[in-house]
């Protein structure tokens, strides 16, 4: 009868046994398992932490890009505006053109009768003055007159060239020249030195200083002055040729009263 117990007992002993490793075994399974997935997760986190770490790299480039072209534009928008000022500027300086264009259409239809005038004025001018340089002058006038009607010259030129025929004409108020020149004197051609000092006095006296004269405007002849102003005027030749230093001369001059 003790047999048959200890039998029974070694059998659930036996199975005892058998189920404390059949759950170590499921345990073993269960734990492999487990540490599996937990590696495959880290894995995976890993591989995610990369993306992440990826994308947010490129969020940077992108906010980096972002940022200058931000400025890229704000400088354009500083730059257009400035342009559209400039702009505004050179249309309303293209307006003022066009009606200076207009403008000047006006005045160049004005100027050309103008200029004739002034021509034809210089020329009754030197005719009444004091004939002093005669060739000198007829010759500018003349010149003024054919450039008048030539088409290769523009209104600008002439009317400067007018203007320096003018401002020669007044600077002979102020100078003292001598030279020599050929004059008619009681119906004869006589060679006289002649003396220009400003539009005061023109005198002129012969080489052998024997005959001095004065020009008479009035009367639009040579007066024969007396031997008083003979000496005077041989010194102011000389003054005017700078072969005398400066000084007091005594000249033939017609009195503002007479």
């Amino acid at each position: 009868m003790k047999q048959p117990k200890i039998r029974a007992g070694l059998l659930a002993v036996l199975m005892l046994l058998a189920s404390v490793v059949q759950v170590q075994t499921v345990v073993a399974q269960s734990l492999d398992e487990v540490l599996g997935v937990r590696a495959v997760t880290t894995q995976a986190g890993k591989q995610s932490q990369l993306k992440i770490d990826e994308v947010k790299d490129q969020t940077r480039d992108l906010l980096t890009q972002y940022k200058q072209i931000m400025k890229v534009v704000d400088g354009l928008k500083v730059y257009n505006l400035q342009q559209e000022r400039l702009i505004r500027s050179q249309n309303e300086e293209l307006a003022d053109l066009e009606e200076s264009i207009d403008s000047v259409t006006v005045i160049e239809r004005q100027i050309g009768p103008l200029i004739e005038r002034m021509i034809d004025n210089l020329e009754n001018f030197v005719s009444l003055d004091v004939p002093f340089l005669m060739s000198e002058r007829i010759e500018r006038v003349e010149f003024l007159k054919d450039t008048l009607d030539r088409a290769d010259v523009s209104v600008a030129e002439k009317f400067s060239q007018v203007l320096q025929a003018y401002q020669v004409e007044n600077a002979y108020g102020s100078t003292i020249e001598a030279y020599t020149d050929v004059i008619e004197l009681d119906g004869k051609t006589r060679q006289v030195d002649m003396l220009k000092w400003g539009r005061v006095s023109l005198v002129f006296q012969s080489p052998d200083g024997e005959t001095t004269g004065v020009w008479d405007n009035e009367a639009r002849d040579w007066v024969i002055v007396g031997d008083e102003y003979r000496t005077g005027v041989r010194d102011a030749l000389r003054i005017a040729r700078k072969t005398q230093t400066p000084d007091l001369v005594k000249l033939p001059v017609k009195a503002a009263g007479e």
